[in-house]
């Protein structure tokens, strides 16, 4: 499926393939953390999201295996396995925030171990630069589980604009205008986490790109269309 389409443009067969997608390349980039972590697209009806069901890993999830869920928790069509519990996750973000279209929460190891050890996320790579300047937010009002509408929108309040929040000791949400943007994000940020934790390890002098470098980057490397672009390229991996 082209990243071109937002899900505004897609029938309800096409986004539990977009879910399913996005569930596999996420599995594939080992944020899966056995069973747990979800990615949902906007129900282009306004009805909620759509969100792989619960008890299958990230890997296995196909189309028939993706279901709408609405703002209340009620499983509307596809898919009658069991509903992730964290939904409020993705519905209360959706609600307050019109320009997300896409919502990742996944278990990235080394984004969390970031987030818990209270360091902040440097440029010290072009990854990084997708997200700072300024700082990923952090939610820390809880390290539980997501599982009611008021926490889901302080977790939204945490976000507020940014592309990316880190629950800490939990894990890390990322958005964007659609889920194939989002799912990008998400391996970018375990993948900036990663390589600062390489840099760190030699025990150097550390450099990393100042604010309007950073940004420069940003606009440049990590366009909406070069996202799509990668998105495309981890499509034609899964064969």
């Amino acid at each position: 499926m082209s990243a071109d389409l937002s899900s505004a443009d897609l029938s309800s067969a096409e986004l539990c393939e977009l879910v399913s997608l996005s569930s596999r390349i996420l599995g594939g980039a080992d944020q899966g953390d056995f069973i747990w972590g979800h990615g949902s697209a906007r129900d282009p009806g306004g009805r909620g999201i759509w969100i792989k069901e619960s008890g299958i890993g990230l890997a296995e999830v196909g189309p028939d295996r993706v279901h709408l869920v609405s703002r209340e928790g009620e499983v509307l069509e596809g898919s009658q396995g069991p509903r992730h519990i964290e939904y409020p996750i993705h519905t209360e973000i959706m609600a307050a925030r019109p320009d997300v279209g896409g919502v990742v929460h996944t278990h990235s190891p080394h984004a969390i171990a970031l987030a818990a050890a209270g360091v902040d996320l440097l440029p010290v790579s072009h990854a990084a630069t997708h997200f700072v300047p300024p700082q990923v937010p952090r939610f820390t009002e809880t390290a539980n589980l997501i599982r009611t509408r008021e926490l889901g929108a302080s977790l939204a309040a945490t976000l507020a604009g940014s592309n990316a929040v880190f629950l800490v000791n939990h894990g890390i949400v990322t958005v964007g205008p659609d889920l194939q943007t989002a799912t990008v994000s998400a391996l970018l940020l375990e993948a900036a986490a990663q390589q600062q934790l390489l840099t760190m390890g030699f025990g150097g002098a550390t450099s990393w790109s100042d604010d309007e470098e950073a940004l420069a980057k940003r606009e440049i490397i990590y366009s909406p269309k070069a996202l799509h672009t990668v998105w495309d390229h981890l499509v034609r991996r899964l064969g």
